[in-house]
């Protein structure tokens, strides 16, 4: 009943979670036909989904001023966006179109995720509850049933943008509920005041940076991985995305009861060393069902890291300049985003995709060796 009451509550940034999962997780399991259609290698696909990262990185920078500008508007506004935009990779054939089509989703892509995790944000300091876990589990769901959806039109040989397509109208229908909520009158005002400082912003930033750098890493390279090193064919390949989607959104439901018992920087230390052993164990596997396992046990442990880390921080700023802060916090976090898939690209290149993996295990070991506790020094000392 609580989960029932802290949805109702958050109904409006989580319509837009759901709207972004959708198309994320459809484009994981498509990244094989996507790949094929540009016609480009290993490298040159991560370096196309680099080049989105301009367009993401400047959208959350000026996402402050588009939500001064749309007000209550803002949320709709960039779903519909972002339904737009996401039917340019589907149309790509070239390198050079789909980098272009990847700065587009990039850019509405990142303005609706600084503006919903802001939202989620306020109504968590006027309600007092814990929703930033409930809200990316909804992320994640979606995300998990996109993914087997776009295996199940893989193998029906419906391609990327007739799925895209068929999305747009579920996500339309999610914008509609957008308009519905109301913004929260805690995030109203000035944004005018003291910035958090940026020796707290970078090590919270790079902590969601490696989280995210893992989902989008495995989001984009499960499936390839899978099918092109154990055998798997596309229905099987797309379970990479979808396990990861699933078991993700089982461990943020988990993350929303352990947000009110136990301190966010111990669930992060112990979520990221998890996450470490599910990458190795997925990079080491000599077959489809230890695959699988690795993926969902990383799934489970990268969950909560990137959601607890923002709410650390968020219930720690001043309302009039909270979407202000979560832009800046999500400018340095999301680059994981696409930084993850270039390195993965590179990497599996020059010496394959288990590497790839390995590497994505090691950076996780760095979230409670080093960020957590220097963290916890800079929150002592402001």
């Amino acid at each position: 009943m609580s989960l029932t009451r802290d949805l109702v509550l958050s109904r409006s940034p989580a319509a837009g979670f759901a709207v972004n999962g959708i198309y994320w997780g459809a484009f994981g399991a498509m990244a094989p036909v996507l790949k094929a259609q540009t016609g480009l290698s290993d490298a040159g696909f991560g370096l196309a989904l680099l080049v989105g990262a301009v367009g993401a990185v400047l959208a959350m920078w000026l996402a402050p001023l588009a939500d001064r500008v749309l007000g209550r508007a803002t949320l709709w506004v960039c779903s519909v966006l972002l339904v737009m935009s996401f039917l340019a990779p589907g149309l790509a054939t070239g390198g050079i179109g789909f980098a272009v089509a990847m700065v587009a989703t990039g850019a509405t892509s990142g303005t609706l995720d600084v503006i919903m995790n802001a939202r989620v944000s306020g109504i968590e300091a006027r309600h007092k509850r814990p929703l930033m876990n409930l809200n990316h589990a909804v992320f994640s769901f979606a995300y998990a049933a996109s993914a087997l959806g776009a295996g199940v039109a893989r193998e029906m040989g419906v391609g990327p943008l007739g799925y895209f397509t068929f999305l747009g109208l579920v996500a339309l229908g999610l914008s509609a509920l957008m308009r519905e909520a109301p913004l929260p009158p805690a995030e109203a005002g000035s944004e005018d005041g003291p910035m958090p400082p940026w020796s707290i912003i970078i090590p919270g930033g790079l902590i969601m940076m490696i989280a995210f750098m893992t989902e989008q890493a495995t989001e984009g390279w499960s499936a390839l991985h899978l099918e092109r090193n154990l055998g798997a064919g596309a229905a099987q390949g797309a379970l990479g995305p979808a396990i990861l989607g699933l078991t993700m959104g089982i461990g943020r439901l988990s993350g929303q009861v352990l947000a009110q018992r136990v301190s966010e920087g111990t669930v992060i230390r112990w979520a990221s060393t998890l996450a470490a052993v599910g990458a190795a164990l997925a990079a080491l596997a000599p077959s489809l069902a230890l695959a699988y396992a690795g993926f969902a046990i990383l799934g489970l442990g990268v969950s909560v890291v990137a959601p607890m880390g923002m709410a650390w921080i968020g219930r720690r700023v001043p309302d009039n300049v909270r979407v202000q802060a979560i832009s800046r916090l999500s400018v340095v976090g999301y680059a994981g985003f696409f930084i993850g898939p270039p390195l993965m690209g590179f990497l599996a290149q020059g010496f394959g995709l288990p590497v790839s993996f390995g590497a994505i295990a090691l950076l996780l070991i760095c979230v409670p060796v080093v960020l957590v506790p220097l963290l916890r020094r800079r929150f002592a000392t402001v």
